[in-house]
């Protein structure tokens, strides 16, 4: 059984009571450590790490639905995580979500998000356990000049204030309990609109999220395949592990 240790970090984040903090293993990633943990840790399980670079934190949900559409939570929290960089920031800048899992502030990638679930878990059967990890940049001061990396920018770039290392996560998670609280009592689709609303332009044109995940949009139902976002996780760099500069 893993035995949980409290969080080491200096600050103790102001988590609703549904979550629990706990800290990653030195050198372990926030979703690596949640999935590792998953099982013993049970639902609202918060781990957070203590980098620099990144603000890196994952959250165990407890689906109620096959996997099939269970990753749909996917959405939520890409909602949760869209809003509480919003209400970090500035008012005025643009916050957007790359289809599907992928933050961008003021048009460049910050971060985004990922799920996971036991790999041994069939379609039709509802998981044990689902993750939502998280990851933005904080700095890219190790990237040197930004203007070699300009896909990219970092809460320091944008002028969040000390604070947003501790504020963003705890804000999140007050999101993630509202967005499912709107699935579950409006139901996916009241949820989902809030998503699409951050997905960038045409939004003009009609959207619509699919029972597998799928985004539909236009007329002519033109498909976002979703699984196959899922897998790829497009804003992650392999090399490192963190967000691709």
């Amino acid at each position: 059984m893993t035995v949980l240790t409290p969080s080491r970090t200096a600050t103790r984040l102001m988590l609703p009571p549904a979550f629990s903090q706990v800290e990653a293993a030195p050198g372990e990633a926030a979703f690596a450590a949640a999935r590792r943990m998953a099982g013993s840790a049970g639902p609202g399980a918060f781990v957070v790490t203590d980098r620099q670079d990144v603000i890196d934190f994952a959250v165990v949900l407890a689906p109620d639905e096959p996997l099939a559409s269970a990753r749909r939570a996917l959405f939520a929290g890409m909602l949760a995580l869209a809003e509480a960089v919003a209400s970090a920031g500035p008012a005025e800048m643009p916050v957007a979500i790359g289809w599907p899992d992928t933050l961008l502030y003021d048009r460049a990638r910050l971060g985004g998000g990922r799920l996971g679930w036991p790999q041994d878990c069939a379609e039709d059967a509802a998981p044990d356990w689902l993750v939502f990890g998280a990851m933005l940049i904080a700095s890219k001061a190790h990237a040197g000049d930004p203007g070699l990396t300009p896909g990219s920018t970092s809460l320091e770039e944008e002028s969040f204030g000390p604070g947003a290392r501790e504020l963003i996560p705890e804000s999140f998670a007050r999101h993630l309990m509202k967005a499912f609280e709107i699935w579950s009592e409006d139901g996916f689709e009241a949820m989902a609109a809030r998503f699409l609303a951050y997905m960038p332009e045409p939004a003009t044109r009609p959207r619509r999220i699919d029972l597998n995940g799928d985004c539909l949009v236009g007329a002519e139902g033109e498909r976002l395949a979703f699984a196959q976002a899922l897998d790829a996780v497009a804003w992650l760099d392999p090399a490192t592990g963190a967000v691709r500069l």
